[in-house]
């Protein structure tokens, strides 16, 4: 009968990552696949989207760009917002952390022209560092209720011992609760991470220089081809070049992912 249920088992995660990985293939084959009556592979439509607009570095450099600084934005904020509201009483703790929670049920759409407007009476209106406050706005509500649990996951027992030694509140964070809480720092950056690349509504409307579009816009604007038909090989290179970075560093960080939602996410 264990080994019914572990063949079974086996079998469906089997069937789940087939299913799941077959578009992954389809794109990866269609992008090497030449004009349709061809039928041979090589890299021309990786050419045509190295050179297209500003050039694909520059694009790939904006998007990195931008996911970094909002990555670093969210893990600050929400790192320190989540100690505080985990270890310290204060008086509208709680309504603190409500009011943050609700900016999940605002349709961010429903928000954009509001921020648009804030943006250029800051001068921050077409800037990478606009747009990337933005997105890491979004990303605040999550990244907040991940480290609160994340640190309510730790014995308080750590904190005073830290006290008792010497350690104030700065240094119990740095020297003792930090490493702790490193899976949910991890799942908090990665999620801001992967949100922040594959951002394509709030690109955009906040930039209108090609020079600064990020790789999700400048795919919207090559996808029309020749009396606007849609030249799917240059769109599918670019869908797969998108997709690399955002597989790999899941891959990379997956052992701290699962262990944040383990053991921060799920306590409450």
């Amino acid at each position: 009968m264990k080994r019914t249920r572990t063949a079974g088992f086996y079998t469906t995660c089997a069937a789940l990552a087939v299913l799941f990985l077959t578009p992954m293939l389809w794109a990866l084959y269609s992008s090497l696949r030449g004009r349709t009556g061809t039928g041979s592979l090589g890299l021309d439509n990786y050419r045509q989207l190295l050179d297209y607009g500003s050039g694909l570095p520059v694009y790939m450099a904006n998007t990195a760009f931008v996911a970094l600084v909002t990555v670093a934005v969210t893990v600050v904020a929400t790192t320190l917002g989540g100690y505080a509201v985990a270890r310290f009483t204060f008086r509208g703790r709680n309504l603190l952390f409500m009011l943050t929670l609700s900016i999940l049920m605002v349709p961010h759409s429903t928000i954009l022209i509001p921020l648009y407007i804030m943006l250029d009476w800051l001068g921050l209106q077409n800037s990478l560092i606009g747009l990337s406050l933005v997105l890491a706005m979004f990303q605040l509500p999550f990244g907040l209720f991940m480290m609160r649990n994340s640190f309510e996951a730790l014995p308080v027992e750590l904190d005073e011992a830290a006290l008792i030694d010497g350690c104030g509140p700065t240094g119990v964070l740095r020297h003792v609760l930090l490493r702790g809480v490193l899976p949910g720092i991890v799942t908090v950056a990665l999620f801001s991470f992967l949100a922040s690349w594959n951002e394509f509504v709030a690109p955009l409307i906040f930039i209108t220089d090609d020079e600064k579009f990020t790789l999700p816009v400048a795919l919207f604007n090559l996808q029309s081809g020749s009396l606007g038909a849609v030249d799917y090989g240059p769109l599918l290179s670019g869908v797969v070049t998108a997709a690399v970075p955002c597989v790999l560093l899941f891959l990379l960080l997956q052992r701290y992912y699962v262990r944040g939602f383990v053991k921060g996410a799920l306590k409450g």
